[in-house]
């Protein structure tokens, strides 16, 4: 089985996973305004360039931190599936988000299905709200509210909860329906004209990964 490396050069960098079905390459300004924000607020070094990896690459084991979303159908190739289950269980960490932020909506009922597949019924968990994502770095209730939430598209509830699979007590996947990518879909230079950054919640996932 594979190993997860380490960061080279100590460096964070940002890893999209590209899988063969549905539509990976959301929300596209999102990763260097996440990127930003950790240059911003904390002191890790960072590579501000997008890493893209196929989920059918060995390539993935490199990369301590991977990020999923899309709005279409999730149905995972059987070399897709071996690897996010090598990748979860060795270490790796996958941040998942549902551009739909609807439970019933196609990403999150296939998505979902993989998980159950792959990991098995009842893996994917709600975490409580006072998990130590939501205080490792910047406070929070609970997962951050998104406007994309009630625009009247997707299943119109606040999603007062996020899910997580853990690995012998280490999360290894976390998953979101409040579709944060397009929340911090934006350049990040606009930041500046937001009262609160709604990018912090950002920084909390990265360092959580980091962290676990």
């Amino acid at each position: 089985m594979h190993e997860i490396a380490s960061m080279p050069d100590n460096k964070f960098f940002f890893t999209r996973l590209q899988y063969e079905s549905g539509d990976w390459d959301v929300d596209q300004r999102m990763p260097s305004n996440l990127l930003n924000s950790l240059i911003e607020y904390t002191t890790l070094k960072v590579d501000t360039k997008e890493n893209v990896v196929s989920l059918s690459s060995n390539d993935i084991f490199r990369c301590p931190f991977c990020y999923l979303s899309g709005h279409k159908l999730v149905e995972f190739t059987a070399q897709e599936r071996a690897n996010f289950e090598k990748y979860v269980r060795n270490g790796g960490f996958v941040f998942v988000d549902d551009c739909n932020h609807d439970i019933d909506g196609l990403f999150a009922k296939s998505f979902e299905s993989q998980m159950e597949r792959i990991f098995g019924a009842d893996q994917l968990k709600k975490i409580p709200n006072n998990h130590p994502l939501y205080s490792i770095f910047f406070s929070f209730d609970g997962p951050p509210t998104t406007s994309q939430e009630l625009n009247g598209w997707g299943d119109d509830i606040v999603h007062d909860y996020l899910k997580a699979i853990e690995i012998n007590g280490r999360m290894g996947v976390l998953y979101s329906n409040k579709d944060y990518g397009c929340e911090w879909d934006y350049d990040f230079r606009n930041k500046r004209f937001y009262k609160i950054d709604n990018t912090r919640f950002s920084v909390n996932i990265v360092m959580y990964a980091l962290m676990r």
